[in-house]
């Protein structure tokens, strides 16, 4: 990686596996009462060929915690059978469903949040009923912008529309996130498994999700003997 003061905010394809392998490994090892995140494989395509590592993380079939809840603190929480996450229902209102998969793209050079939300009966939602479920300042933004804030693309790898959060800008506020940073390696250079915490903790917060402090401060890193990657300790 180049220092932190020239760095554009960009991640490479085998950078982004790397971060999301650290991401699903901290994430699992908390108890956060939601499903695990998982690295789902996938056969190489030849629109991907300068991708070295094929592939996307994914967490699927939650609900989303209500605006006054966080990941930190849910305490009404009960987890069904088959690993799904449930906040437990005092208005008897129906959930929406959400899976996420993040996915790397290689025109912007940073992940991308790919999503999908649905009844308990399978029915999608509507554009229109997603500001429902958002925190309120996201709701409004989605009536404001709608589809340069969201937009609906074809997943690259289920070929299927999903959701998804434009990507453009990302790698600027990405930068803007790290700017503050410690250098990490020898270099001077970005932790990189570090990189996709950040990025989460804020696109997360569209869907009302809060990183808990103690998940942010596991992310502590120190340079490997060779100098050129950050390892978690």
């Amino acid at each position: 990686m180049s220092s932190i003061s020239s760095w554009d905010g960009t991640i490479t394809s085998t950078e982004f596996h790397n971060a999301a392998s650290t991401f699903a490994e901290i994430w699992n090892n908390f108890d956060l009462g939601f499903p695990n995140w998982s690295w789902i494989n996938c056969p190489k395509k030849p629109a991907f060929a300068d991708t070295k590592v094929q592939g996307y993380l994914s967490l699927e079939n939650i609900i989303l915690p209500q605006e006054e809840c966080c990941l930190a603190g849910i305490e009404e929480l009960a987890c069904s059978g088959e690993d799904t996450a449930i906040l437990v229902q005092k208005d008897g209102k129906e959930r929406h469903h959400y899976d996420f998969h993040v996915i790397y793209s290689s025109s912007f050079r940073v992940p991308v949040l790919y999503f999908r939300a649905y009844c308990s009966d399978g029915e999608p939602l509507a554009i229109e009923d997603l500001e429902k479920d958002f925190p309120t300042y996201a709701a409004q933004e989605l009536v404001v912008s709608k589809w340069t804030f969201i937009t609906r693309e074809e997943h690259p790898f289920l070929n299927r529309p999903w959701y998804t959060l434009h990507p453009c800008g990302t790698s600027d506020w990405m930068k803007l996130l790290f700017s503050n940073e410690p250098p990490v390696v020898s270099q001077g250079g970005v932790a990189i498994e570090k990189y996709l915490t950040s990025w989460f903790s804020v696109v997360s917060a569209i869907f009302g999700f809060k990183i808990p402090l103690k998940f942010a401060t596991c992310m502590n890193y120190t340079p490997n003997k060779s100098g050129d990657v950050a390892t978690v300790i």
